[in-house]
């Protein structure tokens, strides 16, 4: 018999090792103690979760976020970002630095870690921005506790949080060891590009001025700077052909991830259908591009599925363009709509657990979580394959209350979060209190 067992996760199928069994899994001190046949903690455990006719999934990891906090609390926070998540089966998330004050220095990292510190549901890392100025001090940054890789945006985003210059970009790419994840567009491209949009004044022709050839020339750049620097790259919301192919080509340096709404919506026909809510950076792009993307995330090209989740109000979207918002809700629709997917046969079970549970882990370093492994944090998304629900604005726990996949059905449903062997939310209900913690690289 174990000793001090505090749960036992029984009668489903657990995803261990590659495979499904049905196995029981039992939990102490937060982490997973022991991994038997059904009924062999039978009479152990202080609680039990009986998960009869669900998956027991490694807990989920969404590896880009934009929480809002600090600076524009009213469109979301940690408590409702990470609420959302919990919701939608994810047990930690990495956030993004372009916050007001962006994440640059010891002083604005040491205040947001304060800020989230017993209000996050899930566990949590953070971003560190570089912005061509604080160079130097990014390999301390990048080493301290709750931090999991360093962001550079070479173009504009939210704030002016931006590298455009490829001098002080190679400069950065020599600085420290830790993985460096890019928006690749191209900067000069886009300024040049911009009457374009001016003078169509409609969102509809999103996609041509921030074009393919901007995504491409900049992951062009950051490659060519990064492997003279000998520096391991990642690029972020992958959502072109010529792109993904020219990763394809890099792949001993550059791991990428692509988005859900690239992988579900296409141009034109977005824009029709969600006018503003479908504005997004990189843009959401002609069929032919999600094809590629599609393909690249079967034949495994593609690393990783992250939501991007960008909550805006509709009164920020609802702005002439070009000037509205960018960025749509993600966080909480991650795992329903890629679980979909595996019921349309489009994508194996075993690869959506890597795409989002496993290999963020692999390629960030994170310590104890990716897997059901003996000794890992106890971290479990459980789901229902055969669920058929509709995603509703009225399930978003985001403080904008909207997502662009509204009334969308699909198969396949997170009915469980558990983080460090706490059950966070079980059918719908958020469970307990904020315990969530800095994720360990």
């Amino acid at each position: 018999m174990l000793s001090a067992v505090d749960l036992v996760i029984t009668g489903g199928q657990a995803f261990v090792d590659g495979r499904l069994e049905a196995l029981d899994i039992a939990v102490s001190g937060g982490r997973t103690m022991a991994i038997g046949q059904p009924g062999a903690f039978d009479g152990q455990g202080a609680e039990r979760i009986d998960s009869r006719g669900l998956h027991v999934l490694p807990g989920v990891i969404d590896s880009h976020v934009h929480f809002r906090e600090p600076g524009k609390e009213n469109r979301e926070d940690f408590e409702s970002g990470t609420r959302g998540a919990v919701l939608g089966g994810v047990t930690c998330i990495f956030d993004m630095p372009n916050t007001l004050p962006s994440v640059t220095s010891k002083a604005a990292l040491g205040d947001k870690l304060a800020r989230i510190a017993g209000r996050a549901w899930c566990d949590y890392a953070l971003y560190v921005g570089a912005d061509g100025t604080n160079t130097a001090a990014l390999s301390d940054l990048e080493n301290r506790p709750g931090v999991c890789g360093i962001k550079v945006f070479m173009s504009s985003s939210t704030t002016n949080l931006m590298v455009t210059n490829a001098n002080e970009l190679a400069a950065i790419m020599r600085t420290g060891r830790r993985i460096v994840s890019l928006h690749a567009e191209d900067d000069a491209r886009i300024n040049e590009r911009r009457w374009i949009a001016e003078k169509a004044g409609d969102v509809s022709v999103h996609g041509g001025w921030r074009d393919a050839q901007s995504a491409y020339l900049a992951t062009e750049r950051a490659i060519r700077l990064a492997r003279a620097a000998g520096r391991r790259i990642h690029i972020l919301h992958v959502s072109s052909r010529d792109e993904i192919d020219l990763i394809a080509r890099n792949k001993d340096l550059v791991s990428c991830e692509v988005l859900p709404q690239h992988l579900t919506f296409f141009a034109p026909d977005c824009y029709a259908m969600l006018g503003a809510k479908a504005q997004q950076n990189p843009p959401i792009r002609e069929k032919e591009h999600q094809d590629a993307l599609w393909r690249a995330v079967i034949d495994g090209t593609v690393d990783v599925i992250g939501s991007d989740h960008g909550p805006h109000t509709l009164e920020d979207k609802a702005q002439p363009y070009p000037n509205m918002a960018a960025g749509m809700p993600g966080t909480q629709t991650l795992v329903p709509l890629m679980l979909d997917y595996v019921a349309q046969g489009r994508l194996s079970l075993s690869r959506l657990v890597d795409l989002i549970c496993e290999a963020p882990a692999r390629i960030f370093g994170i310590a104890g979580k990716g897997g059901i492994k003996i000794g890992n944090h106890a971290d479990f998304t459980l789901v229902d394959l055969k669920a058929r629900r509709t995603i509703t604005n009225a399930w978003i726990a985001s403080k904008v209350g909207w997502t662009a996949y509204d009334g969308r059905q699909v198969t396949g449903w997170p009915m469980g979060t558990i983080v460090r062997g706490r059950a966070v939310m079980s059918d719908g209900e958020v469970l307990a209190d904020p315990s969530g913690q800095p994720a360990l690289f």
